[in-house]
């Protein structure tokens, strides 16, 4: 049976006559849980007093919360092995040392590291400077939750995970504000491991934004689901099919780019800034019409049901298994479709039109 829709204009007048579309049953409320949001007052940085902090790993991530957490009066050393990381934290004054060492040193160990590693680098080089009240901590529960590292019983489990990429971090806390940010207590032997992870998100300026607690098991599965499905896995792919799409039927590559890969950053940032609903006021009402009119078409409800397939994946461990299986025969599948996405017209014209946009 088809459905109908009666077009109206930003003022409410009547555009056109009913019209055939495809429109997605509305969402029921009944499923949304609402959390508390935590910010400066219900946190203290105090509770660091006397502790040593040890970053282990110095990316994005691992400068940007160690700058933040020493520029709040927290002491804090980073646990690296040599080479270009060392020589950064170095450059901007930290105290480093091998990760054997830090781990050793350091009341509350801090493990900035990509997922993969975790484990290897806990067994080998963490596990032997543990000792009972010190606390673990980390800004993804991957490790945890599907039990690449297995903590004994007499220490600390926690993780303090900005929403946000490192830069990001830096620079909002270099404003004086912060970025959001979640908590999670996955051990608590001690019975003073929320105040650490609350103390620590106060230190690198996450509570100004806000902070949720949450558990471990709730982010590594959301944040695995979002990745995969809309992020990057479903964004990158809707970009490229587009792209393919428009480039098949013979329309101009570098305005194919334009329209389905450029704009896409305009159409997030007045998302991220102000909602869904005011991307819609902000376009055209042939956009906003051709959202509700195609946009059902093209991502049906077998896309969610696709996605509830994908979330059981990632909340069996399947996912986790292919991947550190992947990781562990040195990454081929990885590294072949990294190299296939560099040949991609879309990123070969990609590289064109952004050339356009460089300032000399």
């Amino acid at each position: 049976m088809p459905c109908f829709f009666l077009a109206n204009d930003k003022k409410g007048g009547i555009l056109g006559s009913c019209i055939p579309l495809c429109v997605q049953k509305d969402f029921n409320s009944k499923h949304i849980n609402t959390m508390e949001i935590l910010h400066d007052k219900d946190a203290d940085v105090s509770v660091l007093n006397g502790k040593t902090v040890a970053v282990i790993g110095y990316g994005a991530q691992g400068r940007a919360q160690a700058l933040c957490m020493r520029d709040s009066g927290v002491h804090v050393i980073i646990g690296i092995r040599p080479g270009k990381s060392w020589d950064a934290a170095v450059q901007d004054g930290f105290e480093v040392m091998s990760v054997a060492d830090a781990a050793k040193t350091a009341d509350i160990i801090h493990i900035l590291l990509p997922d993969e590693m975790h484990g290897s680098v806990y067994t080998e080089q963490i596990k032997p400077g543990l000792s009972a009240g010190k606390t673990l901590c980390c800004s993804h529960g991957f490790a945890y939750v599907f039990k690449t590292i297995e903590p004994p019983a007499d220490v600390d489990v926690i993780m303090v995970a900005p929403k946000g990429p490192g830069t990001e971090v830096r620079r909002v806390f270099e404003e004086g504000f912060g970025c959001p940010g979640l908590i999670a207590v996955f051990q608590n032997p001690t019975g003073n491991a929320k105040n650490v992870a609350l103390a620590m998100a106060k230190a690198e300026g996450l509570t100004r934004g806000g902070v949720l607690e949450c558990t471990m098991q709730q982010e590594t599965y959301e944040d695995l689901f979002g990745e995969q499905n809309v992020l990057c896995g479903g964004l990158v792919d809707l970009m490229k099919y587009g792209f393919e799409t428009l480039i098949e039927a013979g329309y101009p590559a570098e305005m194919a780019y334009f329209e389905c890969v450029h704009e896409a950053k305009l159409i997030v940032d007045i998302i991220y800034n102000k909602g869904i609903q005011a991307m819609n006021g902000v376009i055209s009402n042939t956009a906003e019409f051709g959202e509700y009119y195609n946009g059902p078409q093209i991502l049906g409800p077998e896309v969610k049901e696709k996605m509830k397939e994908s979330l059981k994946r990632i909340e069996s461990g399947e996912f986790a298994r292919v991947w550190l299986a992947e990781a562990a025969a040195g990454a081929p599948n990885l590294l072949a479709k990294r190299a296939a996405l560099a040949e991609h017209p879309v990123e070969v014209v990609g590289s064109k039109i952004r050339a356009l946009f460089e300032r000399n």
